[in-house]
């Protein structure tokens, strides 16, 4: 599976961006496979890398709490595209986003399909004051 990811750029205090990140390989792998869930995560310098919002092949949604109310995650089933909006940015919001997806692989083992993370090259976003 191989992740586009785009849409980073430098944005006021306030303003607001939109990612968009495009699975691709999965139509065409060797073997039965799909989509978990599809994803994004951010890691500032001096942080760990944390969970920005997530989208499951349900349709749940799950947002960390510094974002919860500001940015909406939401996922193009048809092209295996996720986006995120983000609106009312703040410096703090300042990181690389990475779009993450979690897909499973069924290799005719009989224990059932593999699990596997994937992630993009990242984007940056940078939010001035």
């Amino acid at each position: 599976v191989q992740l586009q990811a785009y849409g980073g750029g430098l944005v006021q205090s306030g303003g607001s961006l939109t990612l968009t990140c495009t699975a691709s390989g999965i139509l065409y792998s060797t073997y039965r496979m799909g989509l978990n869930s599809m994803g994004w995560y951010r890691q500032a310098p001096g942080h760990q890398r944390e969970l920005v919002g997530e989208v499951t092949q349900g349709g749940s949604t799950y947002y960390g709490n510094s974002v919860k109310g500001r940015f909406t995650i939401s996922r193009d089933a048809t092209n295996d595209t996720v986006y995120l909006q983000m609106n009312s940015l703040k410096p703090d919001d300042t990181a690389v986003y990475y779009c993450k997806t979690v897909t499973w692989v069924d290799y005719g083992d009989p224990s059932g399909p593999s699990i596997h993370d994937n992630w993009g090259q990242g984007t940056l976003v940078t939010v001035s004051s």
